[in-house]
C-alpha cells in the first residue's frame, strides 16, 4: 500500500474518533448542567484540561464558561482539534483515497461532516445542543462499525483499526486523568461518600456505565479506574484499544505478536504486557496520574514511530 494511501485511511478513522470522543465529554457535562441544582453544576474547565491545549484556550479566551468551552471545543475552525476541524480533516483524507475505502463510509463521512457544517453556521444556545453532540457520537460509532463491516479485512482497514484504538485509548486516559483528579477531593472532604454523579458522569463519558454495573455492584474510584484502564473485555478501556491496536500492528508489518523489529512494535509490546500484569492498588499507590500520564507519553511516541515507519514518505 502506497504511503499517502495508508496516512490517509489512518487519519480518517483517526479524526472521527477524536471528533466522537470530544462530543462525548461535551455531551456528558451538558446534561448534568441541564440536570444539576446551580449550585451543584459541573465546572467546564476539565474539559479544557482533557485536550491539553489549555495555553491555546487561554490565548483565544477568557473563561472556561459553558458557552466559550461549548464553541471552542466544537465549531472553533481556528482549534485544530474542535469537532468542525476534526471532521473537516477526517472527509478531506477520506476524499484522497475514495477508491480504497468503501462506498458506505464515504457516505456515512459525508453526511458527518455535512451535518456538523450545517450546525456550525448558528450553533444557538449551548442548551440546545445535545442532540448535535448525540448526532456526532452516534456517527462516529456508526462510521466504525460500517468500516468493520464493508471494508475488507486487509492493510486498509488495520490501518483505520489501529488509528482509532490509538486515539481512543489516549482519549480514554485523558478523560480518566482529569476526572479522577477533579472527583478524588470530594471523596476526601467527605468522608466514606463520594460523587456518586461525578463518577457516573465519568462512565458516561466512555459510555461505560451500563457494562461497569454489569460486573461492579458499587461505585468506588479504584474500581472505575481499573475498569477504564484495565478491562480486556469492555472495548473502550486502555488495556483493550491497545491490545487490538497491538494485533493490527503486527498484522501490517507481518512480525509476530510477542517479537518486535521496529520502535513502535517494541513500545506497544511493552505497553500491552504493562497493563497485562498491571494492579490498579499499585497503580493508584504510585500515582494514576503519573501512570497515565507515563502511558500517554508512549502512545504519542508509539504514533511517532508509526508516522514515520508508514507515513514519513507520504505525498502531501
Amino acid at each position: 500500500m502506497l504511503s499517502r494511501v495508508a496516512d490517509a485511511v489512518y487519519w480518517a478513522s483517526r479524526y472521527v474518533e477524536r471528533a466522537e470522543n470530544v462530543a462525548r465529554f461535551v455531551n456528558v457535562n451538558l446534561d448534568l448542567m441541564l440536570e444539576a441544582p446551580i449550585s451543584q453544576r459541573p465546572s467546564w474547565e476539565p474539559l479544557v484540561l482533557t485536550t491539553g491545549d489549555q495555553e491555546w484556550f487561554a490565548e483565544h479566551y477568557k473563561q472556561p464558561t459553558p458557552e466559550t468551552v461549548a464553541h471552542f471545543l466544537s465549531f472553533d475552525r481556528r482549534y485544530p482539534n474542535s469537532v468542525v476541524s476534526c471532521v473537516s480533516f477526517a472527509r478531506e483524507n477520506a476524499r484522497t483515497v475514495r477508491e480504497v475505502i468503501s462506498r458506505e463510509m464515504w457516505q456515512q463521512l459525508n453526511e458527518l461532516y455535512l451535518m456538523v457544517k450545517e450546525a456550525s453556521k448558528s450553533p444557538g444556545p449551548i442548551e440546545e445542543m445535545a442532540d448535535y453532540f448525540e448526532r456526532v457520537k452516534l456517527a462516529g460509532i456508526h462510521y466504525a462499525g460500517v468500516t468493520d463491516a464493508t471494508l475488507s479485512h486487509g492493510e486498509a482497514w488495520h490501518f483505520c483499526r489501529l488509528g482509532r484504538l490509538l486515539e481512543r485509548a489516549d482519549k480514554t486516559s485523558r478523560i480518566l486523568d482529569v476526572k479522577y483528579f477533579v472527583l478524588q477531593p470530594s471523596q476526601q472532604q467527605g468522608g466514606p461518600t463520594i460523587d456518586q454523579v461525578g463518577w457516573t458522569a465519568l462512565l458516561n463519558s466512555a459510555s461505560a456505565l451500563q457494562m461497569y454495573r454489569q460486573t461492579e455492584h458499587i461505585i468506588t474510584p479504584r474500581r472505575v479506574a481499573r475498569f477504564l484502564l484495565l478491562s480486556d473485555e469492555f472495548p473502550r478501556s486502555i488495556r483493550h484499544c491497545v491490545k487490538r491496536a497491538q494485533r493490527s500492528l503486527h498484522a501490517l508489518t507481518g512480525t509476530p505478536v510477542g517479537n518486535y523489529k521496529t520502535e513502535a512494535e517494541r513500545l506497544l509490546g511493552k505497553l500491552v504486557a504493562d497493563l497485562d500484569y498491571a494492579d490498579i492498588d499499585q497503580v493508584v499507590d504510585y500515582g494514576l496520574h503519573e501512570y497515565l500520564d507515563e502511558l500517554q507519553t508512549t502512545l504519542n511516541a508509539v504514533s511517532s514511530s508509526v508516522h514515520k515507519q508508514f507515513f514519513e514518505h507520504a505525498e502531501k
